[in-house]
């Protein structure tokens, strides 16, 4: 205990403890469910067919990828620019860093939909909205948990400068790992190839790898406690996408080689 909390500041309510306990578990739960097969519909588990065919048609609304992605971070982009006009938030260094931090990542994953990514199948509406409100939802108890800790004596080690790197090298290998994949296709292609340069040679999904990297270091300058368990609960959804992305290229590519792991290099 002693050690929690010289590093992290005391949480500031029950509510927000009872809402930081709930996220978590729904996002380690939904780790599990793509590992069972159960994933939301979008990327290469996208399909039409057999999405409709177990929903009703008021439920089967799709919308194109690149809409629907833009659904899913939009939101939280909005929320984390809103935070700069809460005074309260910024009196500190520490509360623009984690605003900052927030808004650029979510800047840069637009950015990407809007000119990175190709995509090559629609969304399904009903992933988009869960996907969508996780994503709000969280940065915004990021940012009140900031709010909160405004004023509170400092944790007695500071993790903001280790916590820039860590979310600089999380957010510079993600983009450059996003730009390796949208490398794989000519304008108008739709076929899936096997990734090929970075860290793709050793795991599967380096791009979740470094997304992981990014959101731990937004947890590392905040130094609250939601912000680590979204980093952790993302990580956990992050493992199962990623061991159900690994038996979906091994399903589709004779020969995949069996070295390349599932998200951290030689070990998973």
């Amino acid at each position: 205990m002693n050690i929690f909390q010289s590093v992290i500041y005391p949480p500031p309510s029950l509510f927000l403890n009872v809402m930081t306990a709930v996220c978590l578990i729904a996002l380690a739960n939904s780790g599990i469910s793509e590992v069972r097969g159960i994933h939301f519909a979008y990327s290469k588990f996208w399909n039409w067919k057999e999405a409709a065919s177990s929903k009703s048609s008021a439920g089967a609304v799709a919308v194109s990828g690149r809409t629907g992605m833009l659904i899913s971070y939009t939101p939280a982009l909005v929320a984390a620019v809103a935070s700069f006009f809460l005074p309260g938030v910024l009196a500190a260094p520490r509360g623009m860093l984690v605003c900052a931090a927030l808004g650029l990542h979510f800047l840069k994953r637009d950015l990407e939909v809007l000119f990175i990514h190709k995509f090559s199948g629609n969304m399904m509406i009903d992933s988009a909205i869960p996907i969508s409100l996780t994503y709000f939802t969280h940065t915004v108890l990021i940012i009140v948990s900031q709010y909160f800790s405004t004023g509170m004596s400092e944790p007695e080690i500071n993790l903001t400068y280790a916590g820039i790197v860590l979310f600089l090298v999380g957010i510079t290998g993600n983009f450059y790992h996003h730009y390796l994949l949208s490398k794989l296709r000519e304008k108008g292609d739709k076929t899936y190839k096997k990734p090929t340069g970075g860290l793709f040679n050793l795991v599967i999904c380096p791009h979740y790898l470094f997304e992981i990297i990014d959101l731990f270091g937004i947890a590392l300058i905040s130094q609250t406690l939601h912000p680590f368990c979204f980093a952790f609960g993302s990580m956990c959804y992050l493992m199962g996408r990623s061991v159900a992305t690994r038996n979906w290229y091994k399903s589709k590519f004779e020969n995949f080689p069996s070295g390349v792991k599932v998200l951290i290099p030689y070990i998973f």
